[in-house]
């Protein structure tokens, strides 16, 4: 904590830095690298005007390409991007190059969507390609032998490499950007979307600056790694960030992460008040009201986010959300499909029209856009885990099993995972590990309350008489302690006698202060 706060020791230096990378990125047309500083800027104590940072110095070349530039400039904010190349051919300072290379890059990126016909479905048009790509990649090549690439033409090179899927070279050059403009929020979060693991991302070699543990914090959040995530988060909030609103949707998407339910609703809520009009993040705090059924809430932040933009990504899967809440899994669906119109690589979008084909019994749809959620993110739980599930419908037990493995190993301590493989293995007649499973959900915190039963009756199954009854006694035991219906205790109890337990046995568990219970020595040796 205290090496944090040393690095956050100057927030006056801080806001110069943001003030200045602010400049330097909406003049090369990374809008969303300006929304995030600007935002972070915003959060932070306004500057007296003795202390904002000089204006840019120009070189030689600059100077020369100015009226090039300008010009190229207005084209490219209009969205003109071969007008904007074109006026750019010769200009030789280094801004100038990157906007010219950045206009053919996203000149190619519309032509892509352009040319792909409203028949073809979203399925189809993430496999259309951005025909620019190969020849960017050569020019940008040489110039990077050559060492003549600043941070953000590294940023944009890293970019190209990636849509080529050429994954370890993109690491290594964004990397390499990272370290040449620390402040560029764009070349951490590309890094981020390739970073697979926790050894991964330690084994990089990442510049020492404060933007860093932001970067670290989010890597948490998306390794799963919540509680770090948390702390890293509270460590910037008492650094003197605590005004802003991206540390805040951060916190909430965090708490949704791990299930926190209350926690995240009432982030999300204090969210919507300090930021009326925000639309990032809502089709997560979406998902919070759809998993507590809160229609007039989720009605009311539909109609909302259409009254602010209905063409928005985030508003098409919050309305998509809206539907299927209401079971109209068909207008649900449509309403995903326009979503990834609009944004080909939308994560939640994917995996979302997956669960909607799966309600539709769709399986051959649910399959495919689950695998195109891994591929925008391999890390994506969801995805793989509705794998799992859509083949289990198929009856193709040895797939389900490996799709629940890779969920459980981006999820370790989530229990539903753990039901899910331990399903798969006793279909597969492969009871010990069955067993082993079920146990440790029970033991990370079973959310369904499902596992125990699960494992009694697999005992039951066995004629391990003692060990089911153990099981049922514990989850009687369970099911008093947080106040479960009394018809659980007697249909459990039921099956104890049936188990051949004699009912005074279990009786003891009615009472609050009985005698203690014996753990079954079978089950406490059972670990994954």
């Amino acid at each position: 904590m205290a090496a944090l706060c040393s690095e956050f020791g100057d927030l006056v230096q801080i806001k110069k830095q943001l003030i200045s990378v602010i400049s330097l990125c909406k003049e090369r047309g990374l809008v969303h690298s300006v929304k995030w500083a600007s935002e972070l800027a915003f959060a932070l104590d306004p500057l007296p005007k003795n202390e904002l940072p000089p204006s840019e110095t120009f070189t030689e070349e600059d100077a020369q390409d100015m009226d090039a530039l300008g010009l190229a400039k207005s084209y490219f904010d209009l969205k003109e991007y071969d007008r904007a190349a074109y006026f750019l051919r010769g200009c030789r300072s280094k801004k100038a190059y990157f906007l010219y290379m950045y206009s053919r890059y996203l000149s190619g990126e519309k032509k892509k969507d352009d040319e792909t016909v409203d028949s073809l479905g979203p399925l189809e048009k993430g496999q259309v390609r951005n025909e620019a790509l190969r020849e960017l990649r050569v020019e940008l090549s040489k110039k990077h032998s050559a060492g003549e690439l600043d941070g953000f033409t590294l940023y944009l090179y890293g970019v190209v490499l990636r849509k080529l899927d050429l994954l370890k070279e993109a690491v290594n050059v964004f990397v390499e950007a990272t370290h040449a403009l620390p402040l560029h929020w764009g070349a951490w979060l590309e890094l981020c979307n390739l970073i697979t693991n926790i050894d991964m991302l330690k084994s990089l070699s990442l510049p020492d600056c404060w933007i860093r543990d932001f970067f670290i914090a989010h890597m948490y959040t998306e390794l799963q790694m919540i509680k770090e995530a948390l702390q890293k988060y509270q460590s910037l909030i008492e650094s003197g960030f605590s005004k802003s609103t991206y540390i805040v949707s951060q916190i909430a998407v965090a708490y949704h992460n791990i299930r926190d339910i209350d926690q995240a609703l009432a982030l999300f809520n204090e969210l919507r008040e300090q930021d009326p009009f925000r639309i990032e993040n809502m089709d997560t705090f979406s998902n919070l009201l759809y998993v507590r059924s809160m229609k007039p809430e989720l009605s009311y932040l539909a109609h909302n986010l259409v009254g602010i933009d209905k063409y928005r990504v985030e508003t098409c899967c919050v309305i998509g959300n809206y539907y299927s809440l209401r079971s109209q899994h068909e207008k649900a669906a449509l309403y995903f499909q326009r979503a990834l119109k609009l944004n080909p690589r939308c994560l939640g979008a994917w995996t979302l029209m997956g669960h909607e084909y799966m309600e539709m019994k769709n399986t051959s749809a649910a399959i495919q856009a689950y695998r195109h959620a891994i591929e925008v993110n391999k890390r994506d739980y969801r995805a793989w885990y509705g794998l799992g599930q859509t083949y289990e419908i198929l009856k193709m037990p040895f797939y389900c099993l490996y799709y629940y493995r890779k969920a459980h190993q981006l999820r370790p301590n989530d229990s539903r995972m753990l039901v899910a493989l331990g399903e798969s293995y006793e279909k597969l007649s492969q009871h010990v590990e069955a067993k082993k499973c079920y146990w440790r959900a029970y033991s990370v915190g079973d959310v369904e309350r499902m596992a125990l039963l699960k494992l009694a009756k697999l005992h039951e199954q066995l004629n391990e008489s003692d060990d089911a009854a153990q099981c049922y006694i514990i989850y009687i035991q369970d099911i008093f302690s947080c106040g479960a219906c009394q018809d659980s205790f007697y249909q459990t109890e039921f099956t104890l006698i049936k188990v051949g337990w004699k009912p005074g046995a279990a009786g003891a568990c009615r009472g609050e202060h009985g005698p203690a219970l014996p753990w079954p020595v079978l089950l406490q040796e059972q670990t994954l």
